[in-house]
């Protein structure tokens, strides 16, 4: 799936990163006069993976369609983590609907009707979980427990976002 060509990307400056209010300079993680595209921000390795999808998951970077069709990948990776009998047959359609969407083929009612569908699909199944992780960590209190799911839990989100720039980076090629 390519959304753009790499000709098209436009040229980055830390300038126009400032203009984006980020929590720090981006002068830390770059020289003053840098300047480069979406793929060279994703592969910049000296800065934090969750700093580079923030720069580069914007409006001024990459297109609707690109945003779009990487939202529908990211929802896909979720569900996978879901066990399928869990997975609402709403929440799937929504996102065959983004799809759609994306390359024209679905209109603007028909990804409403689907999001308010997927919203409810997805309040159902989250005030189901929240139930039972207040039941399982009432179970569980324990602090090297707790420190051990803090820790798996950071892997995790480094893991997805190393898998997230990589996807991004083959998306914008």
């Amino acid at each position: 799936m390519k959304a753009l060509k790499k000709s098209k990307l436009k040229t980055i400056t830390l300038n126009d990163i400032r203009k984006w209010y980020p929590y720090y300079d981006p002068s830390k993680y770059a020289p003053e006069n840098w300047k480069g595209t979406a793929i060279d921000i994703l592969k910049a390795e000296q800065i934090p993976a969750l700093d580079r999808l923030w720069c580069i998951l914007r409006r001024e970077v990459i297109d609707d369609k690109t945003a779009r069709l990487f939202a529908c990948w990211c929802a896909r990776e979720a569900l996978k983590l879901v066990p399928k009998e869990q997975i609402s047959p709403r929440s799937i359609a929504a996102i065959e609907t983004a799809e759609r969407f994306a390359h024209g083929k679905a209109t603007k009612k028909e990804l409403e009707a689907a999001a308010n569908a997927a919203w409810d699909a997805a309040w159902a199944a989250a005030n189901a979980a929240w139930d039972a992780a207040w039941a399982a960590a009432d179970a569980t209190r324990d602090d090297a427990w707790d420190a051990a799911r803090d820790a798996a839990r950071a892997a995790a989100r480094a893991a997805a976002e190393a898998v997230q720039i990589k996807r991004l980076i083959k998306m914008l090629q």
